[in-house]
């Protein structure tokens, strides 16, 4: 791997970002015989935009278990009978289609889901490695595991292990990387061709790298509260922000100042429900385990002890990324996630430990006195709940109908009584995970320009480009979509970048 100092002044693909997205770009690039520089923003020891800090999820259509053993681990896979039911391309588009109310590009939407198991196919040959997610997507049952949610795959080590393993192999194919090193502009020809970029090596003057080909993967602009509240609203500026502090739509703005469209939901974004107590930026130790995604086994209240969401509206991969606006938009924008000993051992236990904020007590009275709420509003929310609960099967592996009705808002599904003491609150924000807006590309991840028009040598990927995602978002479709549109994006971007081609 060259140093910051034995960048080169020309290569043949510059890859701005250095995330899932970009590094997929790089590597692809790179094996197609192009020289590639990598610059990012961030100094190196915060190296990889947003993937780092995610779960290492990726969405995938497969035909079930045996269609994915190929691409897993051996040594993580456990000794039990596993339940897995195939996810078929007409699931994925389904799914995608309803979340996003049919908003998504029909192209993208399509070379997402078609690509999906060969990009993850390509990432496992050339030596990622996979895993079954089963703290997150499977419960235990007897002697089987039986997965839920339509999201089953992962990388090993989450996305402390996608970065470090991506970071490997773009090394090993001597791509160079840059840090401390924003881009500050592109560089254009006579011609109006993408040419190269401009960036400021560690604070310093202003440096050029010519290229042929320039690829986008620097992230959204979740990270900068101006931009929040300019395109999300109030009181976007005050969430708190899952991943890096880098991502400040550096991306966005150039590229589109260079006459890139917009495109896609840029008042939407994706965003949890997360610690109350996490720091305003993510931590690189504890990563993604901020977030408090067990919600649908108990109840959530505001600071007025009311309910405020359906917890059991869909599977939770459906409902997290839109679940942090709606605590967002409560009194103090935090609420309270609300358990009893009944749903204690379905809490996830990479996320529900130890740093968790958290108070438990033998009564709700205790309870409602640690988290502040008023305790006979507590006690009448719960007892109204209690008494909407109708009877059924509790099965948190599948929509089981078991529902609390006559109450506003109604839990459709995994409704229980909360009556089982000791009783446990975790209380919760909103945590911004990457923003939906960004440049409108073609799926062959091409920049188009505002007459849809391909912009020559300008490509993008990951969270900076724009129409896949609307209001919400299925769990682990980003990370796939940016290894999809990232390995598209390389190797396009290496077509009309190899010396001699």
């Amino acid at each position: 791997m060259r140093s910051d100092s034995q960048l080169p002044a020309q290569t043949d693909v510059v890859v701005v970002g250095s995330g899932n997205a970009a590094l997929c770009a790089a590597i692809a690039a790179a094996d197609s015989g192009a020289d590639v520089v990598v610059l990012e923003k961030a100094p190196r020891d915060w190296a990889g935009g947003n993937s780092f800090f995610t779960a290492g999820g990726f969405r995938v259509a497969h035909a079930g278990l045996p269609d994915l053993l190929q691409l897993l681990n051996p040594a993580t896979l456990p000794d039990l009978e596993i339940i897995l039911a195939p996810y078929t391309r007409d699931d994925y588009v389904a799914d995608v289609l309803r979340v996003t109310e049919h908003r998504a590009d029909r192209a993208l939407l399509d070379r997402l889901v078609d690509d999906s198991h060969d990009t993850l196919a390509w990432l496992h040959d050339v030596g990622l490695e996979f895993r079954l997610m089963i703290e997150r997507q499977a419960f235990r049952i007897a002697n089987t595991l039986r997965f839920w949610g339509d999201l089953a795959i992962g990388t090993v080590d989450g996305g402390k292990g996608l970065v470090r393993g991506l970071t490997s192999l773009a090394e090993a194919r001597n791509v160079a990387f840059a840090f401390d090193s924003p881009m500050t502009d592109l560089d254009l020809d006579h011609s109006r061709r993408i040419c190269g970029v401009r960036f400021r090596l560690n604070g310093g003057a202003e440096k050029v790298i010519k290229s042929r080909a320039v690829v986008l993967a620097c992230g959204g602009f979740e990270s900068d509260p101006a931009l929040r509240a300019q395109f999300l609203g109030a009181p976007w500026d005050l969430a708190k922000v899952r991943g890096t502090p880098f991502n400040t739509g550096d991306g966005h703005r150039i590229a589109i100042n260079r006459g890139a469209a917009p495109a896609g939901h840029w008042s939407g974004c994706h965003a949890v429900a997360w610690d109350a107590g996490a720091p305003d930026y993510g931590s690189r130790e504890h990563t993604n385990t901020y977030t408090r995604g067990s919600y649908p086994a108990g109840i959530v209240v505001n600071e007025r002890a009311e309910r405020f969401v359906d917890e059991g509206a869909d599977f939770r991969v459906y409902t997290y990324a839109k679940y942090g606006a709606a605590i967002l938009f409560q009194p103090g924008s935090h609420a309270f996630q609300l358990f009893d000993a009944q749903a204690a051992p379905y809490l996830r236990t990479d996320e529900y430990t130890s740093i968790a904020t958290q108070m438990h007590a033998e009564t709700v009275d205790d309870l409602a006195r640690q988290i502040g709420v008023d305790a006979s509003a507590l006690r009448r929310t719960i007892a109204t709940f209690n008494r909407a609960v109708e009877p059924g099967e509790f099965d948190l592996t599948q929509l089981d109908g078991k529902s609390a009705r006559g109450v506003v808002p109604a839990k459709s599904n995994w409704a229980q009584t909360l009556d089982k003491p000791p009783f446990s609150a975790y209380p919760v924000t909103c945590g911004i995970t990457f923003t939906f807006g960004g440049l409108r590309i073609n799926d062959d991840a091409a920049v188009l320009d505002r007459c849809g028009r391909i912009i020559e040598g300008l490509f993008a990927a990951g969270e900076l480009s724009g129409g896949l995602f609307y209001h919400n978002y299925p769990g682990g479709a980003g990370l796939m979509a940016g290894a999809v549109f990232g390995r598209r994006a390389g190797l396009n971007a290496a077509g009309g970048a190899v010396r001699g081609s």
